[in-house]
Order: structure tokens, then sequence, then C-alpha cells
């Protein structure tokens, strides 16, 4: 009889790991708006008293969508590399677990930053769990190269574009984030540029390999 070690069968399905990070980036997204409250029908008997409420509660709302267009860019990122991933193993499946597990912290991250707008410690622990987010993606990239997981068509131009994008876009998260000692506005404001910038970048042309 064959000796099978279990650690040599275990974790190698892409799909189920696919499945189940499309749930979890689901569960983060709706749980960052259920952060998001309407102001009080009590409190609120004119159109004049409802603008000011609602600018009272613009800057959570911009907190969210940062958050929810955080998310969107590590699901895109996510599942460029699952593309290109002709299986997985053990420690790959970990390493996306991991990953995952600094997903489900956005929600907490984000209220936390909503809470505090002014205080530099929010900033950068919201800072923190951007950065925690890049280094799993990096890990399961690199974890996937290595033990030779990814399909014949994953290029070696193909896989350092995917490692040069999360170097280039944690750098530029980490130099945003270091503007909070002058204001955490601004530091957020340019982390919304990046966001965007990553989002709606150009696909041709230098910057495109950023």
């Amino acid at each position: 009889m064959t000796d099978t070690r279990y650690n040599l069968i275990a974790g190698g399905s892409v799909e189920r790991i696919a499945a189940l990070s499309d749930g979890v980036f689901a569960v983060a997204m709706t749980l960052l708006v259920l952060d998001l409250k309407a102001p009080a029908a009590e409190l609120v008997h004119t159109d004049a008293a409802l603008a000011t409420a609602l600018l009272d509660i613009a800057p959570r709302l911009a907190v969210f969508l940062l958050s929810f267009l955080t998310l969107g860019i590590f699901w895109v990122g996510q599942q460029a590399q699952l593309t290109y991933l002709d299986r997985s193993d053990r420690h790959l499946s970990w390493l996306h677990l991991i990953f995952l597990f600094f997903i489900c912290l956005m929600p907490f991250s984000t209220t936390l930053m909503a809470e505090f707008l002014r205080l530099r410690l929010a900033l950068a622990l919201y800072w923190l769990n951007i950065l925690a987010l890049g280094l799993a993606l990096l890990a399961t990239w690199t974890r996937a190269a290595r033990a030779n997981l990814l399909k014949p068509d994953a290029t070696p131009e193909i896989q350092a574009a995917i490692c040069r994008r999360i170097k280039i876009a944690q750098a530029l998260y980490a130099a945003a984030a270091a503007l909070c000692v002058i204001d955490t506005l601004l530091s957020l404001g340019c982390i919304v540029v990046i966001q965007l910038f990553y989002a709606l970048g150009p696909t041709r042309g230098p910057l495109s390999k950023i």
C-alpha cells in the first residue's frame, strides 16, 4: 500500500480558494456599510437640518467609499493571481487564509478611522491593514511561483509585473501614510488618489507599468 501523506494532498483546490475568497470579500464589503447610520428622524424636521446632518456623516461616508475601493482593488489583485494558478497546496491555501484574515479586519480599521479621523494612530492602523494585505498578497504569489504552482502561460514577465505592482503600490501607500505627520486628511486624500489611479489607471503607456 502506498503511503500517502495528508499534508501532500491538502489544500490543492484553487476553486475552493476562489469561492471562499469571494464570500469573505462580499461579507467584508457588506459590513462596511453597516457603520453608516441615517440621521435620527426625531432630530431632523427640515431640509436644512437634514442637509446639516448629512454633512456631519460625510467624513464617515468618505472613509467607507475609500475602504470599499480598497477591497475592490485587492479582490481584483487576488483574482489576477488565481487566474494563473494551475493548482494549490497546503501552504498556499494557508497564505490565502491569512490574506482573508486581513480582509476581515478591514471593517474594523475603517470604523476606527471614521471615528477618529484626526488621530494619527487611527490612520497608522488603517495603513497597517493595507500594508498587511499587500504583504500577504505578495507572499501568496511568491509561494505559488517558487512551488511551481503556476500555469505555463504565467511568463516571467507576468510574474514580475504582478510583484512590481504590489511593491510600488505599497511604497506609494507608505508615502501617503507618512503625510499624517502633517495632516491626517491630507494623508487620506493621497491614499484616495492612489486608489483611484490603480482602479482607473491607464492600460498603456509608461504609467501602466506602475
